[in-house]
């Protein structure tokens, strides 16, 4: 069920980003079966799963999916072991997503065409971001799409706009993170990356943020636990909460949630500047 309402909230508001699409799912257990890891890349090679594979301790399976434009490798090994394996087997391929839990998939093109491309529809877990963007500060291309994901099991999606993302770029850089482009979301997740590192739950990470970036922003964060949603004190971002008994869900215009089942029972509500709401499993 997961899979099918992501799809309809998607697709229902496709006009709002047509240019790329990412997609994040927890908890599938046939795209990440239990006790393995996942890393997806962009810019794999072809025999990326084989070359991966030797470089592991006891040279285990690792299953290559081709969705699109991403490749989402499987092992049943820790995802640190997978992600370093996958970087030192093909330097030029993108990693853009990984976790224990995590399924990350980016691609260009209209949000129809490429959720049938990535089997939206048959989609199973516990918690799922769907994405459509229109590009705005950086070029229409696969590794442009949101979710950012530069943790394991993390994802953010930022709608808006950071003003001193160059300054907090490069204090993070003088404490050894490296980016992988020149995008101002990637910097409010690498920053939220390393609050959760360093201890923080989710609510606090938020927090931290909104004291250090200038600008306009609404933001969704999700983790193995659960996800929390931020606006900046102005905003001026849309977000729309449905929060009902059995499930929660986000998006940034109402008509994507209205055929949610059980849309009538939930509390639906704008977020209050300034204001992190998070929710765990």
């Amino acid at each position: 069920m997961l899979g099918r309402l992501l799809d309809d909230m998607l697709c229902g508001v496709s006009e709002r980003g047509p240019d790329s699409v990412g997609i994040a799912v927890y908890g599938d257990g046939e795209r990440n079966p239990e006790g393995h890891s996942a890393v997806s890349v962009l810019r794999a090679p072809g025999d990326l799963a084989a070359s991966a594979g030797a470089l592991l301790p006891g040279t285990p399976t690792v299953t290559a999916r081709v969705a699109g434009d991403t490749t989402v490798l499987s092992a049943p090994v820790g995802v640190e072991a997978l992600t370093a394996a996958v970087a030192a087997a093909a330097p030029e391929a993108l990693v853009v997503g990984s976790g224990n839990d995590l399924v990350v998939y980016k691609g260009a093109g209209h949000p129809q065409d490429l959720a049938r491309t990535y089997g939206l529809r048959d989609v199973s877990g516990w918690q799922g971001v769907a994405h459509t963007r229109m590009a705005t500060e950086s070029a229409i291309n696969p590794e442009g799409c949101h979710p950012y994901s530069v943790g394991a099991d993390q994802c953010l999606v930022h709608n808006g706009s950071f003003s001193n993302h160059a300054t907090i770029r490069r204090d993070l850089e003088r404490q050894g993170v490296t980016f992988d482009s020149e995008n101002d979301s990637e910097v409010g997740a690498r920053f939220v990356a390393a609050c959760l590192a360093e201890g923080d739950d989710l609510e606090k990470a938020l927090l931290r943020l909104g004291e250090t970036f200038d600008g306009f922003y609404t933001l969704l964060v999700t983790t193995a636990d659960g996800f929390a949603v931020v606006r900046d004190e102005i905003a001026c971002k849309p977000a729309v909460i449905a929060e009902h008994p059995r499930w929660v869900a986000m998006a940034s215009e109402f008509r994507a949630l209205a055929d949610l089942p059980g849309i009538d029972e939930a509390r639906v509500f704008e977020p209050d500047p300034g204001k992190v709401y998070a929710w765990q499993r």
